[in-house]
């Protein structure tokens, strides 16, 4: 049986706050534990590749979860649409080119997905991750533990409620 759910973290443990995505993910099925009853699946990975258009499958809803340079501190949550662009070509995909594989795949719209970006600022090869880094890191796990209780997805927390 395939789980409903889906969180997906990629990065790169070695390379600073790379590693968010796959800290996203031990972190919250840790948190989730046994309560976890098979209704989430938990996966990371090193980037995004093809394949990870079977792990769609059988969905309701995903959650892919990245390190970005560019979003708002702490993180910010984005509705994703399936897209062709210019990872498709590459052995690092973008979660909208994983998406797009999907529906190439089966002829129908994938199932909802939404994108995690955590704010990180460092991403040297052999550094841990900074300390603010990890902050935003416990920020994201708390909306995460949401999107887990919730059939709807919880709303992106604004940073500026953050430091109220």
């Amino acid at each position: 049986m395939i789980a409903p759910m889906l969180v997906c973290g990629w990065g790169n443990l070695s390379r600073g706050d790379d590693a968010l995505g796959p800290l996203f993910v031990q972190q919250l099925c840790t948190w989730a534990g046994s309560a976890n009853d098979s209704r989430v699946e938990f996966l990371e990975d090193y980037q995004l590749q093809i394949e990870h258009a079977l792990d769609l499958v059988c969905r309701e809803r995903v959650l892919f979860v990245d390190a970005s340079l560019t979003c708002t501190a702490p993180f910010e949550v984005t509705s994703l649409s399936p897209a062709r662009d210019a990872t498709f070509t590459t052995h690092a995909m973008s979660a909208p080119s994983v998406m797009q594989v999907y529906r190439d795949l089966y002829r129908v719209n994938p199932p909802p997905c939404t994108l995690l970006a955590i704010r990180g600022m460092r991403f040297e090869l052999g550094e841990p991750p900074g300390p603010l880094a990890l902050e935003h890191l416990a920020l994201a796990l708390a909306w995460g533990q949401a999107w887990l209780g919730n059939s709807v997805p919880p709303p992106a927390i604004a940073p500026e409620a953050m430091h109220a």
